[in-house]
Order: C-alpha cells, then structure tokens, then sequence
C-alpha cells in the first residue's frame, strides 16, 4: 500500500456509455456510503466523450435530481494513470486541452492509487476495456477481470457461454449491423420463429436503454433502429413469462450459501417492462426485498447465480437476473451484471442489506478484496 495512513481509492464515474448519468449516482451512494476513516478517497470523473478530470468529492452534485441525472464535464486539466506506476498525475494545459496547439504547462503529481473502484455501466467502463487499462497500468480493482467483464457485458457471449455450461438461458437470435444490412428480411424471418412478443436490445448496453417490446413482424424496423443508436450488436430475445428475479454474488465467499444474498423481486404493472424509469426516476414501489420465493426455488436460484458466476469467471461482484415460473418449474438466467447500480434505489445493495450486510460493509469487503488480489495473470 501507499505511504498514506489509509489506502487510497480511486472512484472512477461517467464514462462513454448511454448509462453515463446512471454512473454518476453510483457515485453518488458510494461517495456518501464509503468509510473515510479506512479508505482515502479520490473521485475521478469521465467525461462522455471520454476525457479524464478530477471532480469535487460532493455527492449531492452527482445525484438525480427531479428526474434529471447529472455529467461529467471538463475544463482546462485532465488527469491521467501512469502505466506500470499507478500514479495519478494532473496536467494542466495553456488553452483548449482538446486544441492541437494546446501545451502542458504543469503538472502535478497526485500520488499513488492503491484500488480503483469503476463504477462505470456499460461500453468503455464495464466491458473490459478499462479493466485493460488498469492491469497495465499495475493497479488492483474491484469487480470482473478483462475477459469476464467483455463476455458478460455482451448478452449474446453470456448467453453462449451459459448455455454451454449447461444453465438456461431461454430462446434467443443475435442480430450484427452487417446481416441487417445484407438481408433485412433473414433476419425478420430468424426473430419470427421465436415468436411474439419479443424484446429487441443493444447487446452491450444496460439500464433498459434502447429496449423495445415488439408484438409484430412490423413493428421490428423501428425496435432494430432504436437499439441500433446504442449498439449495432443487437439481440432479440423470445418473451419468457414468470417472475423477474435478481440475486447478489459476493466473490470473496466461499460457496454459493455465503456468497449469494436474498433474492430481490421486479414487479411492474401488467403490460410493462422494467424500464429506465421505472428503474433510476420512479420510487422504490415495484421492488420487493426479500422476495417472498419458495425455499427451493430460492436455493436453486442462488446455486444457480453461483454456478453462473463461476462459469463466466467472475471476480468481486455481480447480479445475476432470472426469470422464475414456478407453474412450469423453469428458472432462467436473463443477463448478468459486473458491476449493477449502487444507487439508493438499486436491487444489488438492498439486496446484501437484508442480508444483514449494510451498504459500507458491503463496500469495504469488495474494496478489501479486490486490495488483496494478485496483479497480473490468475
């Protein structure tokens, strides 16, 4: 560790992504929640068009405010992780950092990063590119390595993957830019056989962004267009009746019992999907934690999330997502999430609080653990 007399943390938010004000209320909570007292804190904000600054470490200004989330913006300095070192340093420049003839005039050395914790949802932040960025640079993180977070990030991969594991996935068609602009009408003909209502979504986005529910050949166009704007890897996924629930993976436990919390419960009104607003703008009214699940299939449930977690060689943490009907027996992962919302309403940290882990212990067990992990290659 550093020679401060706590560890220091970098809380990376933002981010590239559609999810980039999803990002900076995670901050938000965990700004907040987070022990001063065991973690130096840096606050590092990205940017949506990816440029590094840091940001003042006041959550209120991270948080969503009558219904209207909050961005990362930059002004005349730009941060920067040395590779090898893991130092941060601060460069300021004479104009426009973004013009060409823009100079470094100084810079200044902000210390050595102990963890980082990127909280970031989505491309360039949960899909293993930053994670890249980190095991170069020789810092320790929490959440998924490289190749766990670029499979679980893209619904098409971890559903391959699962599938070969021998866990239900349900009925599915991937969808690349280049087979809809060849043949259109393949594709419409692959996405009918399994049946409607269908749901069309960005393979790589989350949040709910950029998901439409289609009941008719149709309507397809449209939903391919929309979740085109957010991916041009899309996936089309048969409707699966039951209950939408979700568990919590801790990957510093040992087996699926300690490792796996209560399950949380979506419940939306009939007809509806749990979208982004119902998710970040409404209340918590449509979460139910614990949910109220049958003993055995809660068990299976958790095993599964256990067995998935494994599978898709995860590290720290994850929410796995199922569909649960109980008039069938049928439990089916939906998606996987490395690094789910940390934000006040979110599923992940009520989950854990019931738990009886409340939401800085939470924090300090998953910066802990990612703290003790080996560097390189494991």
């Amino acid at each position: 560790m550093t020679a401060f007399s706590r560890p220091r943390v970098l809380i990376v938010f933002g981010g590239r992504s559609s999810e980039h004000e999803i990002s900076c209320s995670t901050a938000a909570g965990i700004l907040t929640a987070i022990d001063r007292t065991k973690w130096d804190v840096i606050p590092l904000g990205i940017t949506r068009d990816g440029q590094w600054v840091r940001v003042a470490d006041d959550p209120s200004a991270l948080e969503f405010k009558d219904g209207k989330g909050q961005s990362v913006t930059a002004g005349s300095t730009r941060v920067a992780l040395t590779p090898g070192a893991g130092n941060l340093v601060e460069l300021s420049y004479d104009g426009d950092p973004d013009a060409s003839d823009s100079r470094v005039v100084g810079v200044e050395d902000l210390g050595h990063v102990d963890i980082v914790f990127p909280l970031l949802h989505g491309p360039y932040g949960e899909d293993g590119t930053i994670q890249g960025l980190f095991e170069m640079a020789g810092v320790r993180y929490v959440g998924c390595g490289v190749t766990s977070s670029a499979v679980s990030m893209d619904k098409h991969l971890t559903k391959t993957v699962l599938a070969a594991a021998g866990i239900d996935v349900g009925r599915w068609e991937l969808v690349t830019a280049r087979q809809w602009d060849t043949d259109a009408t393949a594709c419409m003909d692959r996405i009918e056989r399994l049946g409607f209502p269908v749901f069309v979504k960005p393979c790589r986005a989350g949040s709910s962004v950029g998901i439409s529910r289609v009941t008719c050949r149709e309507d397809l166009p449209v939903a391919i267009k929309e979740a085109a704007n957010h991916d041009p890897r899309i996936i089309v996924e048969a409707s699966i009746s039951g209950r939408e629930v979700e568990c919590g993976v801790l990957g510093s436990r040992s087996d699926w019992r300690s490792g796996t919390a209560p399950l949380g419960e979506i419940v939306v009104p009939e007809g509806e999907f749990y979208d982004y607003e119902h998710k970040y703008v409404d209340d918590v009214v449509g979460l139910s934690c614990p949910a109220d699940v049958a003993p055995e299939y809660a068990e299976r449930i958790r095993a599964t999330a256990w067995r998935a977690f494994d599978a898709l060689e995860c590290e720290g943490l994850a929410r796995v997502d199922f569909f649960l009907d109980e008039a069938t027996d049928t439990v089916i992962i939906n998606e996987v999430n490395t690094m789910p919302g940390f934000t006040p309403i979110s599923m992940y940290p009520q989950m854990w609080a019931a738990s009886g882990l409340s939401y800085p212990d939470l924090l300090n067990e998953l910066l802990t653990e990612a703290g003790e992990r080996p560097l390189g290659l494991r």
